[in-house]
């Protein structure tokens, strides 16, 4: 057998943490590699990319790769090509282009989603805009909606887009970096999941639409800085992964209304001294709702798939999460809203995970996250 990238990782269940310390493109990079239940093949589907954030899918089989410094690239089998009239970013460090989704209905509307960080080196913000693909081009292109804070550039933009079985969208953005404590003005955008209408507009059922003291879009709020997010097929719940800061990265059950504690409780600690976070009143509040699970050592996540269909049976229902730090994902097992075993795969094989996802026909695709990045196939071996 081939050498095997995972390891099996032990859960504390009381704790609920984990307590473990360019090729050519279409290359097949492994043939088989053996996992707890899959044997699977590794494939570099296409090379070149810098610093690249999202993969969306077409219903014909292309791909859309986005690119933090600014672009979106169509990959087309074995080759890519930049689109002209992508949307206008302000890349700095976490800053650029980032999200891309192609609408649930795309066949009979053709949108497609971005978001992407806007303004200069005085101030930014996460944006949303739609499109259409006409031949090597994004035309029809529409701001849909942005932050309602420009905040100084580079930090904590989030920033994940995700279409609900119910029509609508949510959007998450991170609480910016600068004054953590804005995670907790529910007036602000900043440390959100916001839910929209797929023009844009707010959903007469979003939960604090009522309420003068709410921004009418936010959905749940108290959040640090979500790349990943997922709707679970079987069961509809919302599963989203956080960044903490020095530990204290989460997954999170993402429901409406609720206060999800940043900076106000947090597991993690203080990036300079290690003390507790200088802004943190404790770990627990029964006010604020709790992570389901905290990775640990950092995960520093980005990027989250559910697996569903019969194409990886034996991971029907797991997440698959990426990670930047960690450079691995973590396949998680889920069992009554809780974690009870989670496996290592790709262990710093590729490099930094900024995307996970699952293609329309079981395959999962990952993005690393260097100036000389690539797309990468995982298909079952057999």
């Amino acid at each position: 057998m081939n050498k095997q990238w995972f390891t099996a990782v032990p859960l504390l269940m009381s704790a609920a943490v984990l307590p473990f310390g360019a090729a050519s493109a279409q290359e097949v990079l492994e043939s088989s590699m053996g996992t707890e239940y899959e044997q699977l093949r590794l494939v570099e589907v296409a090379d070149g990319f810098s610093h690249p954030w999202a993969v969306g899918f077409l219903p014909d089989g292309r791909k859309l790769v986005t690119e933090r410094p600014g672009g979106v690239f169509l990959v087309d089998g074995d080759e890519k090509t930049e689109l002209e009239g992508a949307p206008d970013v302000y890349a700095t460090n976490q800053g650029g282009m980032l999200d891309i989704v192609v609408h649930p209905d795309y066949e009979d509307n053709g949108w497609i989603y971005m978001t992407y960080s806007k303004g200069d080196s005085d101030a930014t913000v996460p944006a949303l805009a739609r499109a259409r693909l006409d031949g090597d081009r994004l035309v029809d292109m529409e701001e849909l909606f942005e932050s309602n804070t420009y905040t100084s550039p580079g930090r904590h933009y989030g920033s994940r887009i995700l279409f609900l079985d119910d029509g609508t969208l949510l959007m998450t953005i991170g609480d910016r970096g600068a004054e953590p404590p804005r995670a907790q003005d529910t007036e602000d955008h900043s440390g959100t999941v916001v839910r929209l209408n797929h023009d844009g507009s707010v959903p007469s059922d979003n939960p604090f639409l009522d309420n003068d003291d709410y921004a009418p879009e936010i959905y749940s709020y108290g959040h640090r800085n979500i790349q990943g997010i997922i709707q679970h097929p079987q069961t509809g719940e919302i599963w989203a992964t956080e960044h903490g800061p020095r530990g204290g990265d989460e997954l999170n059950l993402v429901e409406a209304g609720k206060n999800y504690g940043w900076p106000t409780t947090t597991l993690g600690r203080d990036y300079r001294t290690e003390e507790p976070f200088p802004d943190a009143e404790a770990r627990h509040r029964e006010d604020m709702v709790d992570p389901v699970f905290e990775f640990l050592p950092t995960l520093a996540p980005s990027g989250l798939a559910v697996i569903d269909g019969d194409r990886f049976e034996n991971w029907e229902g797991n997440l698959l999460a990426g990670g930047l730090r960690a450079e691995r994902i973590l396949r998680l097992v889920l069992e009554d809203k809780t974690v009870v075993h989670a496996e290592e795969l790709l262990l710093e094989r590729l490099g930094r995970i900024r995307e996970v996802r699952q293609a329309p026909n079981g395959d999962i695709y990952i993005l690393n996250d260097r100036s000389d990045a690539s797309l990468y196939r995982i298909e079952p071996a057999n």
